[in-house]
């Protein structure tokens, strides 16, 4: 395959961009015929850098990853390739060049080519994990020329980390630095094998950090505007001191070329999964065993809450770490072992770092007021880390009279429902038409379950009419909703 058969995914990035701060004019002022002139102020940002002793230090250390993989007939095997048509506007990791498409019955034999970086003078070196997925053979090229096979000696989907070992001695290892220092609008370089252009050098800032990825929600990762193409992947993203900070994993893209976003896994996290790699030849990450959603004003509002910081918790698995310490639904989790949680996607790469069976100290506000709770973290359970939300439209069987105090046509579920929907007997009603302007704003429609009001559960229109009476006009029913997209809850004032 001609690496260069889509020049428009071909993308350098040269850094020539300069950024000055103009020099105020400060007036002179006349005093006692004397005359005084504030000192200029310092530039905020002064010159551009020089990457050439930073490359020629690092370059070494990084190295090309071949990862062959033989013929295989069974359908299964095309869980190795996804189809990055599929994810247009979601991450897409980047393979190497090589990797063909699969053709119906299986996937043809091929090497996937990405890159990777020493992290130990004595062979280990670090790359992601679905550089290495289900390849049968692996082989490292360093830029001296030589050549290893290389032992996978663990790897990680969720963290997407994997530790690969050469049998070798005095290796140029790269120094790891301190990725939960890493600041948005600092320089970042990335060297890897994009095309398998081995030993590319790019370079941009950091954009953001903290982004959350559904799929791999244990990983905070960094956001950068460094260019990085198929290919990158493993490969160490820097900061000026030669020190490794994180990664290179995926891009953003609608193209499945660079588009000025990239996301590198911090290398605080990926040193945490190689930690469990070299010990147990797999990671398991701590669990709460809760469903979140954001704060949002009128949750904030209703909660009592001074700001929207915090994850709400709209469901609590049973019999998770989090129900046995006693959390509940509609509790909002602001800090974790004292460490504020700013907004909900925060809160899961805490808690992932920590091994199952930590004690770790759990703040929710509660009532009006922030209470520490005791926690002992259970293991993610890959099959299903949360209950199941449910898919598909309830069917309302037993209409109630029309109407009540949020403009709600309420219907009763029977038990082929509450079956349909994973409900459990008694659990939920059904939401027959939305006539009240602040509860369709709030986005209730047709179909839609409500299991709560509150933290009081409900399981018959009547239930639900009763708990809706108790609130005055001016206050907001906070109503846990279930429906197709999921489980959260949806905040409706209470306007008449």
């Amino acid at each position: 395959m001609n690496p260069l058969r889509r020049p428009g995914m071909s993308r350098s990035l040269a850094v020539a961009c300069s950024l000055a701060i103009a020099t105020v004019a400060v007036p002179v002022v006349a005093l006692h015929a004397q005359s005084t002139a504030t000192p200029q102020s310092a530039p905020l940002v002064a010159g551009l850098p020089d990457f050439t002793g930073l490359v020629k230090a690092v370059g070494p250390g990084v190295v090309n990853i071949e990862a062959k993989i033989k013929p295989k007939r069974t359908q299964s095997s095309r869980q190795q390739m996804p189809d990055m048509g599929d994810m247009p506007e979601f991450f897409r990791r980047f393979f190497g060049e090589g990797m063909p498409n699969m053709p119906d019955g299986g996937q043809p034999g091929g090497t996937a080519i990405g890159s990777g970086f020493i992290i130990s003078a004595g062979g280990d070196i670090l790359t992601n994990n679905h550089v290495v997925d289900g390849a049968d053979s692996v082989t490292v090229k360093l830029p001296d020329g030589r050549n290893f096979p290389a032992k996978v000696v663990g790897r990680d989907a969720q963290s997407d980390v994997a530790l690969l070992h050469v049998d070798a001695s005095g290796l140029p290892a790269l120094r790891l630095g301190d990725s939960t220092s890493v600041q948005p609008g600092q320089w970042a370089v990335a060297i890897g094998s994009p095309f398998g252009l081995n030993n590319s050098v790019t370079a941009g800032i950091v954009s953001a950090i903290g982004r959350n990825n559904r799929n791999q929600s244990y990983v905070p990762f960094i956001q950068t505007d460094v260019a990085v193409n198929r290919g990158n992947s493993g490969g160490p993203l820097l900061n000026t001191r030669g020190e490794v900070i994180g990664i290179n994993s995926q891009i953003f893209s609608n193209s499945g070329g660079f588009e000025g976003v990239s996301f590198a896994i911090p290398i605080d996290t990926a040193m945490a999964a190689v930690k469990q790699l070299k010990a147990n030849g797999k990671v398991r990450y701590g669990m709460l065993g809760v469903v979140m959603q954001p704060v949002d004003a009128t949750n904030a509002k209703a909660l009592g809450l001074p700001d929207t910081r915090g994850a709400l918790v709209n469901q609590v698995q049973p019999g998770s770490a989090a129900d046995k310490a006693g959390i509940q639904s509609m509790d909002v989790i602001r800090a974790f072992n004292r460490d504020r949680v700013g907004d909900y996607s925060e809160l899961a790469p805490k808690v992932g770092l920590l091994a199952p069976g930590t004690r770790a100290t759990v703040t929710v506000w509660r009532d009006g007021r922030d209470r520490d709770i005791p926690v002992t973290l259970g293991a993610l359970d890959d099959r299903n880390d949360v209950a199941s939300a449910g898919n598909g439209r309830p069917t309302p069987a037993v209409p109630t009279a029309a109407g009540n105090r949020l403009g709600l046509q309420l219907e009763n579920l029977d038990a082929d429902d509450r079956r349909e929907l994973g409900l459990r007997a008694g659990e939920g009603v059904g939401v027959a038409e939305v006539r009240g302007d602040a509860a369709r704003d709030a986005g209730l429609s047709r179909g839609d379950v409500i299991l709560a009001v509150g933290r009081t559960r409900v399981g018959s229109a009547a239930a639900l009419q009763a708990e809706l009476a108790k609130l005055k006009k001016g206050d907001s029913a906070m109503l846990l909703v279930r429906n197709e997209a999921g489980q959260a809850f949806v905040t409706v004032p209470v306007d008449r």
